[in-house]
């Protein structure tokens, strides 16, 4: 008996990201599309508001012409990705070095006080998704945090606030 092909998961992506994909697939040689996976999971996280399902994992994958678990293996090990839903805005946290010797300890737990959530929990009423990450590369503005997808640097509880205060 002949097996049947699984379900196409692509038609979870919409043309818009896509297209965007296949801008990102180009700048690679054509045998090493897999290569474009990380922009992928990006354009697709975007799609869904900011994280990714298993599906829409898969649907990357399937359009990358990849095993699953590879596009897995990458949404689950770096800090960007989310795997469940996530607030309105996204407060990441960096802690690494340069950040931590420059204070970060301080702003997260000034946030976590603020918010009343701990790192990968959301506000209630789903405003805010506060995240613990790993080097956002600003060492230079340490300590410093990304909110959705602006940086902000040099870091006081004050300036966290003001900056909190201005979203809607």
């Amino acid at each position: 008996m002949p097996q049947s092909k699984p379900a196409a998961k692509t038609g979870l992506l919409s043309d818009a990201s896509r297209a965007e994909i296949d801008r990102w697939i180009a700048k690679y040689p054509p045998d090493r599309k897999q290569a474009a996976v990380m922009a992928a999971l990006r354009i697709a996280q975007d799609q869904n508001g900011g994280w990714l399902s298993v599906d829409l994992i898969e649907a990357v994958a399937q359009y990358l012409e990849m095993p699953p678990i590879a596009a897995h293996e990458v949404a689950t090990f770096y800090t960007m990705y989310d795997l469940k839903p996530v607030g309105r805005h996204k407060v990441c946290v960096c802690t690494n070095i340069s950040c931590q010797l420059n204070g970060s300890a301080r702003i997260m737990d000034h946030l976590r006080k603020k918010l009343g959530v701990k790192p990968g929990e959301t506000t209630p009423g789903g405003k805010f998704t506060l995240k613990e990450v790993e080097c956002l590369g600003a060492c230079g503005g340490a300590p410093m945090m990304m909110v959705d997808k602006t940086y902000y640097e040099n870091l006081t509880p004050e300036k966290v606030d003001q900056i909190l205060d201005q979203l809607e």
